[in-house]
């Protein structure tokens, strides 16, 4: 049966692998020449610093994959064509100069991906030709799981509960690529330059923000190749910072140079066979499906709380908010776990999901500062920065979203300190101020006595800050900021 088009290209977005790839395999199929582009957006870098690892990861990830098209191609010719410019233009524009009848990419459901591929769909079709989009970078999205009321999970266990029965062979299938590959084109004269250099899309590489995690499909698989082997203690190691028990997968998972299906597949089998940490961590991966869902469902909640009863409270505003504001941000809080969890941040591009809960909840409930700043703030911060994740995230911490934490529950950062790091063994790495305190000092360094604190070398207010707010009078604010919630919800009975 011949190929319906005799040209395709397929647009890489946040899909950077050449495996188990739906774009790329129903290219391979459906056309008799597949070109390859990825498109540095400026409408996206403009907004960045010049010095960012999420532009690094991507970079040396893009570097792999152009390899990776050669290597699957057997041909040196063929490979990524790279742009630097505004893909909603771009995109259609090299289309049309390739003579490509369909472009093929992965969906994304973030608005501004939503805005960006309906004008791209347009330009295309008037000159006749298609935007074909597939499902890739979730298990399940949008409608594919329903209550029986046909409307979207709200509630993360009942939709857990949906996921696993409904999830099959069919939904965790590979996508090959293996088998069309004699369809991929080599490059066009003019664009076999390949992958271009960070300083010729206007980015640097900086010491301060060297990027710490392996990148590419190669450095995903040694992440996952060294998680499988901690897989099966995941439900017991996850929740303390000091211990390695995550899988550190999560900025592979957002730009896609690992595929979702293979890591929900391993960790479905290994749960059926009684692994209790596999069906924690996959349960991790169907927070995510969740999130995007809702996203996909609920726009308005990437600006707006979900819960519209909670847009009502009065966050803290003025000159004493912005010094709070600038103590959160820069870990000068005098709360240690808090102080440790930016620091790790802003050192690393990454924060443990514990320590994310601890420092939002204290960023809203201890500090009464809106959740969207620090949203905004570890969208800038995070290499595994995803809006639905992230949105979904500081909306728990600060109860706005569906099934959050409940507005009253307030975290003790001194409490989780003790609880999730009673050795200080991250405090240690992170606050080297305070390494010489003991395990019994170093949680709250200002109730430690005077003699303590001086044969550490640790003088208050100089080397390390003092606490920015006392935790029991700032619960006592919250509860009464969230007042016009319970007031609200109260009105509506």
């Amino acid at each position: 049966m011949p190929a319906p088009f005799s040209r395709g290209l397929v647009w890489f977005r946040r899909d950077l692998r050449a495996h188990d790839h739906p774009a790329l395999h129903h290219a391979l199929r459906e056309c008799s020449e597949v070109h390859c582009v990825f498109v540095f957006d400026e409408d996206i870098l403009s907004r960045l610093p010049r010095a960012d690892r999420r532009v690094l990861f991507i970079h040396e990830s893009l570097l792999e994959l152009d390899q990776a098209l050669r290597t699957l191609a057997q041909d040196a010719h063929v490979g990524l064509i790279v742009l630097h410019a505004s893909a909603r233009t771009a995109v259609p524009e090299l289309a049309h100069r390739l003579g490509a009848q369909a472009v093929y990419a992965g969906r994304d459901d973030e608005p501004g991906a939503l805005e960006r591929d309906a004008y791209v769909r347009t330009a295309l079709a008037q000159h006749g030709r298609e935007l074909r989009l597939f499902k890739d970078h979730t298990v399940f999205e949008r409608s594919e799981l329903l209550t029986q009321a046909a409307s979207p999970y709200t509630v993360f266990t009942p939709y857990k509960k949906a996921w696993l029965r409904e999830i099959n062979g069919y939904f965790l299938a590979s996508y090959a690529v293996a088998g069309g590959q004699g369809n991929l084109a080599p490059c066009p004269p003019w664009a076999q330059e390949g992958v271009p250099s960070l300083a010729a899309i206007g980015f640097g590489p900086s010491a301060e923000l060297a990027l710490k995690v392996p990148s590419g499909t190669s450095g995903g698989q040694v992440l996952w190749q060294d998680f499988t082997a901690r897989i099966d203690t995941y439900d017991r190691a996850r929740d303390f910072p000091a211990v390695k028990g995550p899988s550190y997968l999560g900025v592979h998972l957002r730009f896609g140079t690992l595929s979702i299906r293979e890591l929900a597949r391993d960790a479905y089998k290994r749960m059926q066979a009684g692994s209790q940490g596999a069906a924690t961590w996959l349960s991790e991966l169907i927070w995510r499906d969740f999130y995007l869902q809702l996203m996909a469902h609920f726009p308005h909640a990437m600006e707006r709380s979900f819960k519209p009863a909670y847009d009502a409270i009065a966050w803290e505003t003025g000159a004493q908010a912005e010094a709070l504001w600038v103590a959160w941000c820069t870990g000068r809080t005098g709360f240690p776990l808090v102080d440790a969890a930016m620091e790790q941040l802003h050192q690393t591009g990454y924060m443990h999901n514990r320590l994310r809960m601890v420092a939002a909840s204290f960023l809203v409930k201890d500090l009464g500062l809106d959740w969207r700043r620090g949203e905004a703030h570890f969208a800038e911060w995070l290499n595994d920065y995803e809006l639905a994740s992230n949105n979904g995230g500081w909306q728990w911490a600060s109860s706005s979203g569906c099934d959050a934490q409940p507005w009253f529950r307030i975290f003790n950062p001194v409490t989780q300190s003790l609880k999730f790091d009673p050795q200080g063994r991250f405090l240690r790495r992170y606050l080297p101020q305070l390494a010489v305190l003991s395990e019994k000092d170093i949680h709250a360094p200002w109730a430690a006595p005077a003699d303590v604190l001086q044969a550490a070398g640790v003088v208050l207010g100089e080397n390390y800050p003092l606490p920015i707010v006392d935790h029991a009078q700032a619960r006592e604010r919250t509860l009464a900021r969230y007042a016009v919630v319970k007031e609200q919800a109260s009105d509506a009975c």
